[in-house]
């Protein structure tokens, strides 16, 4: 898949592609990343992108004509079309299960905004998505960027050490979309403190019951809502009823 970056600071991505275990999914090109300065696309002497906003108010605001320049040429580097995704706060909160969809497509263009905002020209005729990553505001797209980059980068076949390793992660479905269990390595004791003994038991069943009822445990104490949709999915067995009874 390829991912096409239109950034004013592409050099940020330099060390993000460079580090980690993710780094192999860039580097074999299994998630391809182009990166796309709008400043290249800009007119005259200052290669301006940014101008004061209508209206009056703080700030700069992106200019609509270098973006469309800017765009114009990653999409005729793709040779076919693609989603054009801004990262904003308006946007649908990014879940793992739109990360999964990106993961097995072929990519799209991420628009990274600056200063007050982009364009909302640009935005009402070239964008096609809109993507949020909480109810905070950054200082531009890049870090949003690369959330869902490595997001998707991560899901890649022969990425991780172990082909295993997603399938344990918070919010997936091989975990009925709970959050996942503590983990604990050596040494055995720490500051007084030891291994829960279902962990040392060796005992596989018992094990998965532990890891089971703490997911349910720390779930229905943090994020309630993701219990409710797996009873809702039917999801939960009897045992895990009587495990989330027990914790009330």
């Amino acid at each position: 898949m390829r991912f096409d970056v239109l950034t004013l600071f592409p050099e940020l991505f330099a060390p993000f592609m460079a580090s980690g275990v993710t780094r192999r999914a860039y580097e074999s090109k299994q998630v391809e990343v182009v990166l796309w300065n709008p400043r290249d696309f800009a007119q005259g002497n200052y290669k301006r992108v940014d101008d004061r906003p209508f209206g009056g108010g703080p700030g700069m605001v992106m200019m609509a004509e270098p973006l469309t320049a800017c765009l114009d040429a990653a999409l005729a580097a793709r040779g076919a079309p693609a989603p054009v995704v801004l990262f904003s706060p308006i946007g649908e909160a990014l879940r793992h299960e739109a990360v999964e969809r990106w993961s097995a497509s072929e990519g799209a263009v991420l628009v990274c905004g600056r200063y007050e905002g982009i364009d909302q020209r640009f935005i009402d005729a070239r964008v096609t998505h809109q993507i949020s990553l909480g109810d905070f505001v950054l200082s531009g797209g890049e870090i949003a960027a690369m959330a869902l980059l490595d997001a998707v980068a991560r899901l890649q076949p022969g990425v991780l050490g172990d082909e295993a390793s997603h399938v344990q992660d918070s919010f997936n479905p091989a975990l009925d979309g709970l959050l996942d269990c503590p983990h604990y390595t050596r040494p055995e004791q720490w500051n007084g403190q030891g291994v829960p003994a279902p962990l040392l038991s060796g005992h596989h069943a018992q094990i998965e019951r532990w890891r089971r009822d703490q997911r349910l445990a720390i779930t229905a104490a943090r994020r309630p809502e993701l219990i409710d949709a797996a009873r809702a999915a039917g999801k939960l067995s009897k045992a895990d009823e009587a495990s989330l009874k027990k914790k009330l």
